[in-house]
């Protein structure tokens, strides 16, 4: 299943002894930007789909959909209440403890940050569905960061960890007037996690982990999808 909006890798192509179309050399992909935060070895370590999944650029304003259920949403009373007050930014966090609740998430190119938008959708058990929006763009100390709006965002460092693409937060910041301010570390809510998991047959696993240092694990999300396509 492909990417709408992608164009299939050309077909008839000589592949080098060994390797499989998941392998083809870099200049064969779309979009190198995640290839290029992660060393050759750890590429290499993540399985085929999540590298296909992490190396498409949607083209042409096309839009990749993902299909799904939150599976379950663990939170403290402290992460309760952050949740609620971070509804001041856009809301970027999830908002109740359901589970077993549709989702649906899509990526678009971002053109003028030169990302890709991301927006979830998540059904509740009461109210209308939670909406959130963020953009990922390739800039900033470590190569990639994530935009929640109101001038808010955070660096990501990218990892693998048993065959899992792991997001995790380097620190916090504030852009207000377009000068940006490193938000104090003792303000933070503490370290955010995001890891993208292989299930096989087309399904993925999202994991969402916020750890503080002094209140510990405040709010956990799990969820697994499915590329949506006829």
């Amino acid at each position: 299943m492909r990417l709408p909006g992608v164009a299939d890798e050309p077909r008839g192509a000589a592949l080098p002894p060994g390797r499989g179309r998941a392998d083809l050399p870099d200049e064969c992909l779309g979009d190198l930007r995640f290839r290029a935060l992660l060393s050759a070895p750890d590429w290499d370590a993540l399985p085929p789909a999540v590298r296909r999944r992490f190396s498409r650029r949607l083209a042409g304003g096309m839009t990749a959909v993902y299909v799904g259920r939150v599976t379950e949403t663990r939170m403290s009373r402290a992460g309760w209440c952050l949740a609620q007050a971070a509804r001041l930014i856009g809301a970027p966090l999830p908002l109740a403890r359901d589970r077993d609740l549709p989702a649906v998430v899509a990526v678009t190119e971002d053109r003028r940050g030169g990302g890709q938008n991301w927006t979830r959708l998540y059904a509740r058990h009461a109210g209308f569905p939670q909406i959130i929006h963020s953009a990922k763009r390739f800039a900033g100390p470590t190569g990639l960061e994530e935009y929640v709006g109101y001038g808010i965002g955070m660096a990501l460092t990218v990892h693998v960890v048993t065959g899992a693409l792991v997001f995790r937060s380097a620190g916090y910041f504030v852009q207000p007037f377009g000068r940006r301010l490193a938000w104090p570390a003792w303000l933070g809510p503490g370290t955010l996690t995001v890891t993208h998991g292989e299930l096989g047959d087309g399904a993925f696993s999202f994991t969402l982990d916020l750890v503080h240092p002094r209140a510990g694990g405040l709010i956990r999300q799990t969820a697994t999808f499915r590329e949506a396509g006829p």
